[in-house]
């Protein structure tokens, strides 16, 4: 029996994965194994699983250290034990509080110390002494010569031999962020923590037969076990699962009225056939408390998107969980929830990035902390950060790791230290590094979250298990995701701006009316989406034009096409072929028309991927599906999904299937697959996107104010701003006496926040807007120095970005009554009139003033000009030969233009060279779009932010006009006149 193996799940110090472990186990002669990693359990649940497979018995155990120190390995006797070990750690983790050296009492598990830490009179009833082959020596001046009684075979293992014990050196030196030639002692592990054969351990204690059977009676008393095909969430909602049923059956009837009305029998028989489903799999409990959560947000204000497979479920629909009718967009319920699923069903709930830890608080009080907690999830060592890591542990100077870590194979040869670094890259890549948060995941569990996991606090401040979604889903969880989404903010912001600027209620939920406007739908057409959810990049915008896109169904398929993969697989440009001559072209396949007619044979969705491998090559849904989640990134078994994508070929041929076909339909998978959304994912992204456009449509002001305020979109903020400004808005600089710490409107001007400032603290932007609220505006800049305490830096910024313009005075004239009041010496404070000395008259001469003065001073604080353009501020008067509105009328003609930087998309070529897509304004804030092949971009680069002449020739595809660039420049503008 090996005593003590660690994996490397103890981060940065094991060397072996669990599968490693086990093999390695049966290879020398052992029949059990105990794994204690140091201060944590992530890898108990697989390594159970992974004994299991192999007839080894598994003990579970978790190594507790307090940074190098070594304190003490519990070993859970049962289950019951596993979560001791589990409370004991966790309550350490979240109170932040140092391991104690002397543990408490545990009734189900037994502790185990190293030799030399603890006399015989301290060991309690369940501890014992593990001492080592080469301490044995040892005994004959101890103690514990008499009591043998109290020892155990100890050999820890923690790597498989000597080139794992250097690479167990090199992770320890990453972790201690040291050089590998500074490694202290007590910072590795020894060198015979290796394994040893049965044969060989045995003849190591063979003088101390106590010890020997001392530890086969340990053994034996341990045993755990887990039970991976059951639900391990909450199994009622109610405390009764027939309970359950009959509430869900309510609400859904209750929410069948409200989303169809009396009489749609095709809703009521989906209904039904969903409830059925849904009671007999066991998930009556998971869909009530989803539902609880969203009744309870919407109850405070808090707006969701519901999304992902689970907007498949009229169920969902009818709780309000979603918004997507899945009958009119044709989504089948067993895409989300079925026997074949080879998965657990989760439902995507998004709120606004201000909204979610509201919800969060709201879960682990309802549903009780001792039951719920946030998944986890492993960060490996990948890439470059692995030479990175390396390169600082070998000392090399940052231009040889830069070097090392661009083009590792091209600098493995210069030298026996590169060579080294290499060598343990290769073997450190997918090595666990750090325990981290999933992005969404909440576990709500029946039995105590510790059952099955000890728990971490990152810096979220929410308990966090220390596995992530794979062993969550191995193990039965089904997790609930609680995502956030700045898309959201600015919905729900929209909805308050225009109530407060217009006095009018929006219900954003009315999404049937929103898909039949007038208005929205020309705005999808014309593709007038900026600061629309989704809909706003270059990318989409130039897809809805090409597309001619002006309804909910056209966009669901946007939506996903837009996607890498499609565009990858070139199978994009078909759809777009295809939709608008669909009688041009020849399916690739039967089965393709057959499965696919409504998106004219392309791939478009996941679900497309399941139907074609079972329609096609005759896979069963199960393998189906595995193969889409293995695309997907969400499947962990590689050697299943080789041996799926060998039946995929094996199947085809047996059916008869061309094998040109075949490898092309394959293509069409693998390049599509890992990119593409869900048809009910696509449909909820849709939902939000025409919320974003009802809102643009009908209060354009409002709603770009609310983009503005929620910094979670495509472009930089003076995009926005631009767009306001095209929208008909007066843009203002921000103002003491108008502005907030968040931009605002009023009628149709827009003042700039002072969140928007550069340098400008937080707490004065605040301040501001409080004081103004307390005792009204600001009567000059003596009155504002009086009222608001802030230093003579912060004051200059103010006064710069024009925000005492209200004064009626010039800036120079304000920065010396700024002097006069207060100096750099005088520290801003609670008493802060106790510094303020009132300004002396005095009379400036006439100073010199130049408007482009302004325009810097705002390019330097606020990051984009407001009084002038950049336009305004070239040197040439030259404005273009044609306007960005005009290209049509130019088309397949040379002609130049002049535009704004406003984003650049860099891709590589099939020839492996760089080409660009640039997207430009005019001088009227219209967007236009430039193509840079690679030639062209070789010798006319990109410049930075700025104005450019672009020569080039104007071309279109399926409408939609843009320019191939054949030259391009950066131009001059003026210098500011005061020499900065």
């Amino acid at each position: 029996m090996i005593l003590k193996s660690h994996s490397y799940y103890s981060l940065r110090y094991g060397t072996m994965s669990i599968d490693e472990l086990v093999n390695e186990n049966l290879k020398h002669g052992f029949e059990g194994q105990l794994m204690a990693d140091i201060n944590n359990s992530t890898g108990i649940l697989d390594f159970v699983k992974a004994c299991k497979k192999k007839s080894v018995k598994p003990l579970a155990g978790i190594d507790f250290r307090n940074k190098d120190q070594r304190l003490f390995t519990g070993i859970a006797k049962n289950n019951a034990g596993f979560q001791e070990l589990n409370e004991y750690l966790s309550y350490h983790n979240l109170s932040k509080q140092k391991l104690p050296a002397i543990s408490p009492d545990f009734d189900h598990a037994i502790l185990v110390y190293p030799f030399g830490t603890k006399s015989l009179r301290d060991l309690k009833e369940n501890e014992y002494i593990g001492i080592k082959r080469n301490q044995l020596n040892k005994l004959y001046t101890s103690e514990f010569r008499n009591a043998t009684d109290r020892l155990i075979m100890w050999q820890p293992v923690t790597f498989r031999d000597e080139k794992a014990y250097y690479l167990h050196r090199n992770l320890r030196a990453i972790d201690h962020n040291t050089l590998i030639t500074k490694l202290r002692p007590e910072q590795i592990a020894p060198e015979n923590e290796h394994f040893v054969s049965k044969e060989e351990l045995s003849k190591a204690y063979r003088d101390y037969p106590g010890i020997i059977r001392n530890t086969e009676k340990l053994i034996g008393e341990c045993n755990i076990d887990f039970e991976y095909k059951s639900i391990k969430n909450k199994a009622t909602y109610t405390g009764s699962k027939y309970e359950d049923k009959l509430l869900l059956e309510r609400l859904c009837r209750e929410g069948l009225a409200y989303r169809y009305g009396e009489k749609h029998d095709e809703a009521r028989r989906r209904v039904d056939h969903e409830l059925e489903v849904i009671h007999q799999l066991g998930f009556s409990a998971y869909f009530l408390i989803t539902w609880d959560i969203i009744s309870w947000s919407m109850s405070q204000g808090i707006y969701h998107v519901g999304r992902g497979s689970g907007a498949n479920s009229i169920v969902a629909y009818c709780l309000k969980i979603t918004d997507v009718d899945p009958i009119e967009l044709d989504l089948y319920f067993e895409r989300f929830i079925n026997p074949h699923r080879s998965s657990p069903p989760d439902f995507d709930i998004d709120y606004s990035w201000k909204d979610r830890d509201a919800v969060h608080d709201y879960i682990f009080r309802k549903f009780s902390r001792e039951h719920t907690a946030l998944l986890g999830t492993i960060t490996t060592f990948k890439g470059k950060s692995i030479y990175r890591e390396l390169g600082k542990v070998y000392g090399l100077p940052k231009a040889e790791i830069d070097d090392l870590a661009n083009e590792p194979h091209k600098h493995i040869h210069d030298n026996h230290i590169n060579q080294t670094i290499y060598s343990f890259a290769q073997m450190m890549i997918d090595f666990p590094n750090i325990r981290s948060i999933h992005a969404g995941g909440v576990l709500i569990s029946e039995r105590p979250i510790n059952y099955y996991s000890a728990l971490d606090l990152p810096p979220k401040g929410l308990p966090t298990v220390q596995w992530d979604m794979y062993v969550a889903e191995d193990i039965g969880f089904e997790k609930l995701d609680i995502l956030s989404q700045r898309g959201i903010g600015h919905i729900n912001e929209a909805v308050e701006i225009i109530r407060e600027n217009r006095g009018e209620k929006v219900d954003v939920h009315q999404v049937k009316k929103f898909k039949s406007d007038p208005q929205v739908k020309m705005q999808l057409k014309t593709a007038e989406t900026n600061g629309c959810f989704y809909i706003e990049s270059p990318a989409m915008r130039g897809l809805l034009r090409k597309l001619r896109c002006d309804n909910y169904i056209s966009l669901v398929a946007a939506s996903s096409i837009i996607r890498p993969g499609v565009a990858k697989s070139g199978m994009m440009r078909e759809y777009i072929q295809r939709f608008h001559y669909p009688e041009g072209f020849d399916y690739l396949h039967p089965v393709m028309e057959e499965q696919l007619k409504e998106t004219y044979g392309v791939m478009v969705y996941q679900e497309d991927v399941i139907k074609i491998c079972h329609h096609y090559a005759g896979l069963d849904l199960a393998d189906a599906d595995i193969l889409r989640r293995a695309m997907s990134g969400k499947y962990r078994n590689k050697e299943e999904f080789q041996r799926i994508v060998d039946r995929f070929f094996e199947y085809s041929r047996k059916k008869g299937r061309p094998e040109e076909t075949t490898k092309e339909i394959w293509r069409q998978i693998e390049s599509f697959a890992g990119y593409s959304f869900s048809k009910a994912h696509s449909a909820s992204y849709a939902v939000e996107s025409f919320q974003s456009l009802y809102l643009k449509a009908h209060y354009p002001l409002e709603f770009m104010t609310a983009v503005i305020n929620n910094f979670g979109g495509f472009y930089h903020s003076w995009v926005y701003f631009n767009e306001a400004r095209r929208q008909g808005a007066k843009i203002m600089l921000p103002s003491v006496n108008k502005s907030h710490y968040k931009s605002r409107i009023d009628g149709d001007t827009i003042y700039i926040g002072f969140v928007h400032i550069a340098d400008l603290e937080n707490k004065i932007g605040h301040l501001i807007s409080e004081e103004r609220a307390l005792r009204g505006d600001f009567k000059s800049l003596e009155d504002f120095v009086k009222r608001v305490p802030t230093g003579i830096e912060q004051l200059i910024i103010l006064i710069r970005t024009g925000a005492f313009a209200f004064t009626g005075k010039e800036k120079a004239h304000l920065l010396w009554e700024a002097h006069m009041m207060l100096s750099k010496d005088k520290k801003q404070g609670k008493n802060h009139e106790l510094f303020f000395s009132p300004a002396r008259r005095f009379k400036l001469p006439q100073l010199a003033y130049n408007k482009i003065e302004d325009a810097y001073d705002e390019i330097e604080y606020l990051g984009f000009p407001v009084t002038l353009t950049y336009f305004d501020l070239l040197e040439t008067r030259f404005r273009g030969e044609a306007e960005a509105n005009q290209l049509n009328d130019y088309l397949g003609k040379s002609i130049r233009m002049l535009g704004l930087l406003v984003t650049i998309k860099k891709v590589i070529t099939v020839k492996k060279e760089w080409m660009a897509f640039g997207t430009f304004v005019d001088q009227k804030g219209e967007f236009f779009d430039c193509t840079h092949f690679s030639q062209s971009l070789q010798r006319y680069p990109f410049q930075g932010y700025g104005v450019y002449l672009i020569k080039g020739k104007v071309v279109e595809e399926f409408g939609y006009a843009t320019i191939e660039v054949e030259k391009m420049a950066k131009l001059p503008i003026r210098q500011d006149p005061r020499g900065e």
